[in-house]
């Protein structure tokens, strides 16, 4: 392999299109070769866009010009054709969630794995240092005991028509937005959460557009978790001890330019921390080169570790809401 990683993009998504290709050209090493689109008038558009050969999919997984995959396909896609490109000897960067269920996470990092391929799944937020420095402070015992966590990640009503209101293609606001949460508590918790109650609210169509987890740590942290599609926009989340509690605004997608402020209140003090602006789509898009190109290590099995926790973590929502699910 070249030290110029060469990327494939398989699907032409919002995502793609919006944050992801447009943030290659800050990263070192890295260079868009190929585009695939369901349609070869969507390649062509995105090609020309950025500057990237035309494919299909299949010519795509075949191009000895491709090292590596980044799938912006829905959902319900994810599993196969990360599966596929996997096959093919790529490198993967699979938009979130990976999958739509444990099972099908557990498929892929074993495979990863056997293949000998770095598989990412592209959840920004957590390169971005913000995270880096609350765990620090949480470790270093500036809160005293942690005794509860609580994060929200909401966004306005969605078009009729988004795909994310589509249940055969992975729709519905616990894979698309709940995951956040979810993830937020793996990487600030610990592994070994499980959920301990859930709801959910499905629109007509069959479709979760809201819901709310309870999650319980190894050592009684417990965590309460929000998402959803019918909200005015919400993003952070709060850590509560026994001696301080911290909050962080626009936790999840923060603007590259943002300064974070990290919020610690005591009883008769409030203190406030600013952090250095970061390009989070940028961060993720340099640690997936430098892993890809350095080759699969010993620190991959953690990402997927991560990456199949979450999937767990989601399904146990979904089976624990259970009876519980309303519809409006």
């Amino acid at each position: 392999m070249s030290r110029v990683l060469r990327l494939g993009a398989l699907g032409c998504s919002s995502i793609a299109a919006r944050r992801t290709l447009p943030a290659l050209s800050g990263v070192d090493g890295l260079a868009l070769a190929a585009v695939a689109a369901r349609s070869p008038e969507k390649a062509a558009e995105f090609g020309r866009r950025f500057g990237a050969t035309a494919m299909t999919y299949d010519e795509l997984l075949a191009s000895p010009a491709v090292d590596a995959v980044y799938v912006s396909l829905p959902t319900a896609l994810h599993h196969e054709w990360t599966r596929k490109a996997l096959l093919a000897g790529k490198h993967v960067l699979c938009e979130k969630p990976l999958t739509l269920n444990h099972e099908q996470a557990v498929d892929l990092a074993e495979l990863a794995a056997k293949q000998d391929l770095v598989l990412r799944e592209n959840f920004t937020f957590v390169h971005h240092p913000q995270h880096a420095r609350v765990r620090e402070l949480l470790d270093g015992g500036r809160l005293g005991e942690l005794r509860t966590f609580s994060a929200a990640f909401g966004i306005p009503p969605l078009p009729a028509e988004d795909i994310r209101h589509q249940p055969a293609l992975g729709g519905g606001a616990l894979l698309d937005v709940g995951v956040y949460p979810l993830r937020a508590a793996l990487f600030l918790l610990g592994p070994q959460l499980r959920v301990t109650g859930a709801t959910l609210r499905f629109d007509g169509r069959g479709v979760d557009v809201a819901g709310h987890a309870l999650i319980t740590s190894a050592s009684g942290v417990t965590a309460s978790l929000e998402f959803g599609f019918q909200h005015s926009y919400r993003s952070r989340y709060e850590l509560w001890g026994s001696a301080a509690a911290l909050s962080l605004d626009r936790a999840f997608t923060p603007p590259p330019g943002r300064q974070p402020v990290l919020r610690i209140e005591e009883q008769d003090h409030v203190e406030e921390l600013w952090l250095p602006p970061a390009h989070q789509f940028q961060l993720s898009l340099r640690s997936f080169t430098a892993a890809a190109l350095a080759g699969r290590d010993e620190s991959e099995a953690a990402w997927l570790a991560s990456s199949v926790d979450t999937a767990r973590l989601a399904g146990e929502v979904l089976a624990a809401a259970g009876e519980r699910a309303v519809t409006r």
